[in-house]
């Protein structure tokens, strides 16, 4: 299975440590904040990576490299302008081949593991969910009996980490798009799963969430 990390974000919210950093490459207990990932997914034997980038995107290739210091083989989808979720996964699917694949946002520290994901029969989407932060109360999907819709309640929140196929995104054209209007499509047909992780999770999007994830891991 071949894994791609979204890291073309410009980070708005937390600058200006972004301004000259680009977020994935933020330190967090002493190491870039994406490195969590590519550790955790090389644990889990995911050794073919896809990196998408847009601001900055030059530090993310000379900090990981072909991603040899990491046990895995990395490639990039670079972005002239950030292209949303939607359209970066589009964009990067050459890359990512025909095979069901595993996308997780650059920007949230998670210690799930990988192979708690897999996609069954017709299913388009398996999404990662968790309970919902202080920062996002009203969550985003219902799940039960591991199916996930729009409409139930109570909803959790997605954790910006699921397992795709390549079909999901059938009948798309290349530039910027969200990948949300995708997911509530396939759910309205009854195509995607959904999996709650118990674990530890946090969406490092503030640089007082920054300072948190920082205390968790060195505290």
């Amino acid at each position: 299975m071949k894994a791609m990390i979204l890291a073309a974000g410009r980070g708005e919210r937390m600058r200006p440590l972004t301004d000259h950093t680009p977020k994935p490459l933020l330190p967090v207990a002493g190491k870039p904040l994406i490195q969590y990932h590519i550790e955790n997914l090389a644990r889990a034997s995911v050794r073919e990576l896809v990196i998408n980038h847009a601001h900055l995107g030059e530090q993310i290739e000379a900090w990981l490299g072909d991603g040899a210091q990491f046990g895995v083989s990395i490639r990039y989808s670079p972005e002239a302008e950030a292209l949303e979720t939607g359209g970066g996964i589009y964009r990067a699917l050459p890359l990512l081949g025909e095979a069901p694949f595993l996308v997780v946002n650059g920007d949230v520290w998670c210690d799930f593991d990988p192979s708690c994901l897999q996609l069954a029969g017709g299913d388009l989407a398996q999404l990662l969910m968790v309970a919902n932060p202080d920062h996002h109360p009203g969550g985003d999907f219902h799940l039960q009996a591991g199916r996930l819709d729009d409409q139930g309640s109570p909803k959790l929140t997605f954790s910006g980490i699921g397992l795709y196929r390549p079909a999901l995104f059938e009948g798309c054209r290349a530039g910027r798009f969200p990948l949300a209007p995708l997911l509530r499509n396939a759910m309205a047909q009854g195509r995607v799963a959904g999996a709650e992780h118990h674990g530890r999770w946090i969406d490092v999007g503030t640089p007082q969430r920054l300072q948190e994830l920082e205390r968790k891991l060195t505290g």
